[in-house]
């Protein structure tokens, strides 16, 4: 590792990191793109590289949402472990994948990244999401007054599928998280913000353990740029308040946008290519 890549890895890390904290999620969508165009990784090693800034951040989002009481740890828990199998076969598959396929397909996952944040930001407009303060405790019987008729092979099915996404891409998966424990589970919104975070750290740990196994991980470049994520998420978060969410949230999915279309510019040549 180069003195100029560490160098260019700590702003990179800050910079994903505060989006994390200002967006409460979608920033490390990031991750990849900065770690393939900017720190020189390959695609395989970016994807494994990107599971632990989503693992730090999902520690320090979490410890943050149970302060508030907004974690419900069995339910986190169980669906968590659900979700494994399904971890582990897609950080296998993507090791395996071509890896001008796999950034032509994260492209594809940027956009529909993109199209979700827009609905978020539109639905916050209106008040529709409901959450609460991040400082604002949840009563413990909140997160569960949604009436709902949960079914095992539907959660099982569900799990399994974030499961596979967080394997594959390297993301958390927090916009596919939420909607899923509010649907299946029927947890409020801000509780099944919290409890995604657990979620996801389960299984982002599951594929990074996966990953670590092949030996492709540059450990001193990315505990800058995760350290560098974790200092950034904090400060996101004690800006939140003076900034505009919706306009925040706008401007990175365009940001998104415009990333994933430079992305799949460079790669989708390269498929039809004999």
């Amino acid at each position: 590792m180069s003195v100029l890549i560490a160098v260019a890895a700590l702003p990179c890390g800050l910079l994903i990191g505060l989006l994390l904290g200002a967006l409460g999620g979608g920033g490390s969508v990031l991750a990849v793109p900065a770690l393939v165009y900017v720190l020189g990784q390959s695609p395989h090693e970016a994807t494994a590289g990107a599971l632990v800034v989503v693992t730090v951040g999902a520690v320090t989002g979490l410890v943050c949402h149970a302060r508030a009481g907004r974690v419900r740890w069995a339910a986190g828990t169980a669906f968590g472990a659900l979700g494994t199998a399904g971890s582990y076969l897609g950080s296998r598959w993507s090791a395996a994948l071509d890896p001008t396929v796999l950034m032509a397909a994260f492209a594809g996952l940027m956009l529909v990244v993109a199209a979700m944040l827009l609905l978020r930001g539109r639905r916050a407009a209106r008040g529709a999401d409901g959450a609460a303060p991040l400082g604002v405790p949840v009563p413990q019987g909140a997160g569960a007054a949604t009436p709902t008729r949960t079914r095992p092979a539907r959660v099982a099915a569900t799990a399994s599928a974030v499961g596979l996404l967080t394997g594959f891409f390297g993301v958390g998966g927090g916009f596919v998280v939420v909607p899923a424990l509010t649907l299946v589970l029927g947890l409020e919104m801000p509780v099944a913000i919290g409890t995604s975070l657990l979620v996801i750290l389960i299984n982002s740990l599951t594929a990074l353990g996966t990953r670590a196994g092949a030996g492709t991980l540059d450990w001193p470049l990315l505990a800058g740029f995760a350290a560098c994520a974790a200092v950034g998420s904090n400060l996101g978060n004690r800006l939140t308040a003076r900034l505009h969410p919706q306009a925040l949230t706008t401007a990175f999915a365009g940001l998104v946008t415009v990333l994933a279309v430079a992305m799949a510019a460079v790669a989708l040549p390269h498929l039809w290519v004999p």
